[in-house]
């Protein structure tokens, strides 16, 4: 009982640690990618997000937290997860390849001025990536969260927000805390008071 209420202690000042210097090296790429989102939807474009696992399970809160809402009455945003249709994903998966389960997507319902975010904890997932990479190339804004030093994404994205540290479970915690920041400071500046 003792040994694992200590391992709850150290695991938890693990991610205040990491989670405290991810909040002091990121804060000023947070806001910018929040302002550019406040000007893609004020353009009447779209939001589109992406990632495997836990990060496809990420894209889908985010997109549930835009198209209805965080902490304020407001009207829906227009955000969609490309993780949730599995007809859409086995289909590509096995006509083509997995890694092109986000790129066929793209090319479906990406345009010019949308914004792309692609989900990674270690930055190398090749379908983000190959996603990220025809996103750039149709004029879609790219945007990277990921963690560690954001591996092979980083040449595809305008904006990366990456969590400093190499540990998954840990990433993925900080990752939570972006996507909260992003829709409680995306709603303030869209719909202030």
């Amino acid at each position: 009982m003792e040994k694992l209420k200590e391992k709850v202690l150290t695991i938890g000042e693990s991610s205040r640690k990491i989670q405290e210097e991810f909040l002091r090296t990121e804060a000023t790429k947070i806001v910018e990618v929040v302002l550019l989102a406040k000007e893609v939807i004020l353009k009447g474009r779209k939001i589109l997000i992406f990632g495997n696992g836990g990060s496809a399970a990420d894209a889908q809160h985010l997109a549930a937290e835009l198209v209805n809402r965080f902490k304020k009455e407001r009207r829906p945003l227009p955000a969609i997860a490309l993780t949730t249709d599995t007809s859409i994903l086995t289909a590509i998966s096995n006509d083509y390849d997995f890694s092109q389960v986000f790129v066929k997507q793209i090319l479906a319902l990406g345009k010019k001025g949308d914004l792309a975010l692609g989900i990674s904890t270690s930055g190398n997932s090749p379908n983000v990536i190959e996603g990220l990479k025809v996103a750039k190339e149709l004029g879609l804004y790219t945007v990277g969260l990921t963690g560690g030093t954001g591996g092979k994404m980083k040449p595809f994205c305008d904006h990366m927000i990456v969590v400093p540290s190499k540990d998954t479970p840990r990433i993925q915690e900080g990752h939570l805390l972006f996507l909260h920041l992003f829709s409680e400071l995306l709603e303030d500046v869209l719909f202030p008071e």
